[in-house]
């Protein structure tokens, strides 16, 4: 059997001694209570000594044997610098002891349990600094707080004196291992002076504050704020809220610390929009977050001519912190406008014309939840037609006389903000020379187009906005199109292209005249392009 199952079998019952009132806690198991030991310990300097001293551990039994060999293990390793000093007697050297609670337990050659003892560090108490108190308006205790410094590993007892200022004690009050305090308020005299001292005493020393300075009516604080209401402006990521408190005064500044799920808290600069309202930006749409507010006075800060003290008073006065109210962001509705192209069909004898609006999806990152719908409206607002969700264009039955429509995309959680689709021309000249270069392996061909000379809209009536570029498939697999912006004079067109020549290539121009290439390209598409115009003076935009 080794050492170290000695420990395992839980039949070891540690010393239990007390030095200067503090209990020493027993360490391992405490079963088998009525074991019989053949020995005993003695520690130097003592079992409770100062964090990082030499140990000395003498090892004695009660029979006298040169042959038994003697085992000490420390924290469940053996214990490898020894000396043994006569037949009953082993000293074994603990170096460095750094471990605040340790057990060191002894045995025989015959692995029985010779005897064990707690060694327990400590260090003396810093001196207590920092010193604050404070209450609350309506309060009727009044909260001091200190720090303690670093750790003691030991029972700590804290003396808390209250004096007048000329050094005399009213009350004294006591607390063990603590860094706050709460004081009857009543005791206090609101406009007289008093001196709050604090003590710090252990078995390795007595450490005592400075003095502190305390009034009472210059450390009260700001009852909490309530939040009463918080608001999502439609779209935005940013939260408004609206608090109130009891407290008028003019120094008080809001804060906010916001959190999510429960994470850290977080502080944020507010924005002041008028008396207890305050907006919070950059959050995130479609998140819970829990916010808490404070109020802290801002007026100037007494000062005292004692220079043997210092004030109890912090240098902000702040009420603490509100109560949790949770709110989730709302989604984020579209921001964009729906590229929008149309296709207008003669007029029939009805004086009705067949007009189908195209238009490109919303980009995904726009807008949070999905789309609902399409809305289209004529130029009035009235709503024409609704269309499904999954539609990419829509026909509608107009009379001649309807020039614009527009189109919205309805989403969760709003709508985009209204395309105008425009279905008069406006008429103004120009024409463009088109020049086209295929792909050697017909999967694409290379468009470009430049104005001919004096036809480019350049009057103060005119400013070209864009171009749009048509593809359609003779064998009705539908249009293709793709808005251009008005700086560009070229693009590519890709998808199923044939190269077998047939002559001329039709290409669309707002008049819808033919213009003769020089190049020969396919026998099943017709490429058109088209230029939009804005004109002031017909106050539309046409193709």
């Amino acid at each position: 059997m080794t050492v170290s199952s000695v420990i395992s079998r839980c039949i070891i019952v540690l010393l239990t001694f007390s030095i200067n009132y503090f209990p020493l806690l027993p360490v391992g198991c405490q079963r088998a209570m009525t074991t019989r030991y053949t020995g005993y310990l003695v520690v130097e300097p003592a079992p409770l000594f100062l964090m990082g001293s030499n140990l000395t551990v003498y090892c004695h039994t009660h029979k006298c044997d040169w042959r038994a060999k003697i085992y000490m293990v420390l924290n469940g390793k053996p214990v490898d610098k020894w000396e043994r000093i006569n037949c009953t007697t082993v000293k074994f050297y603990l170096p460095s002891i750094w471990i605040p609670l340790s057990a060191a337990i002894c045995s025989n050659y015959m692995h029985s349990v010779v005897n064990g003892v707690d060694l327990r560090a400590g260090l003396p108490p810093d001196k207590p600094d920092t010193i604050t108190c404070e209450t609350a308006k309506s309060s009727s205790l009044i909260n001091c707080s200190w720090t303690r410094g670093q750790e003691t590993y030991l029972p700590t007892l804290y003396n808390i004196s209250v004096n007048r200022e000329n050094g005399s004690q009213i009350r004294l009050f006591q607390i063990q291992d603590a860094d706050k305090i709460t004081i009857p308020r009543s005791m206090f005299d609101e406009n007289t002076t008093y001196l709050i001292i604090i003590t710090a005493s252990n078995h390795f020393g007595t450490s005592q504050s400075d003095p502190v300075v305390l009034r009472v009516k210059d450390i009260v604080i700001p009852d909490a704020p309530i939040i009463m209401q918080i608001q999502f402006p439609s779209n935005s990521v940013a939260a408004t809220l609206q608090w109130k408190s009891n407290e008028s005064s003019v120094y008080l500044r809001p804060h906010v610390m916001l959190r999510t799920n429960n994470t850290s808290w977080e502080m944020r600069a507010g924005v002041e929009l008028g008396k207890n309202l305050i907006r919070v930006d950059n959050l995130t749409h479609l998140t819970e977050y829990e916010f808490q507010m404070k109020i802290c006075n801002t007026a100037p800060v007494p000062t005292h001519t004692n220079a043997s003290s210092i004030s109890a008073r912090k240098a902000l006065l702040c009420s603490k912190w509100s109560p949790s109210v949770r709110k989730k962001s709302p989604g984020k509705g579209p921001s964009q406008q729906l590229q929008v192209w149309r296709k207008v069909e003669r007029q029939g004898t009805d004086g009705q014309r067949n007009v189908t609006v195209l238009w490109k999806p919303l980009p995904r990152e726009d807008f949070s939840g999905k789309v609902i719908e399409y809305d289209i409206f004529l130029d009035n607002g009235q709503k024409l037609k609704t269309c499904a969700a999954e539609c990419i264009q829509c026909s509608v039955q107009l009379p001649a006389e309807v020039s614009s429509l527009s189109i919205s995309a309805v989403t969760t959680y709003g709508k985009s903000p209204p395309a105008d689709v425009i279905l008069r021309q406006s008429g103004v000249p120009g024409s463009l020379l088109i020049k086209f270069s295929p792909a050697a392996d017909g999967s694409a061909v290379f468009v470009s187009w430049s104005w001919t000379t004096g036809n480019y809209p350049s009057t103060q009536e005119e400013e070209l906005r864009y171009y749009v570029i048509e593809r359609t498939i003779v064998s009705g697999e539908g249009l293709w199109w793709q808005k251009l912006a008005k700086d560009l004079n070229s693009t590519s067109i890709t998808g199923r292209l044939t190269t077998e020549p047939l002559g001329n290539l039709a290409v669309h121009i707002r008049t819808a005249k033919i213009l003769p290439t020089s190049q020969l390209w396919t026998n099943d598409v017709v490429i058109a392009i088209y230029f939009y115009v804005q004109s002031t003076l017909m106050g539309t935009s046409s193709v």
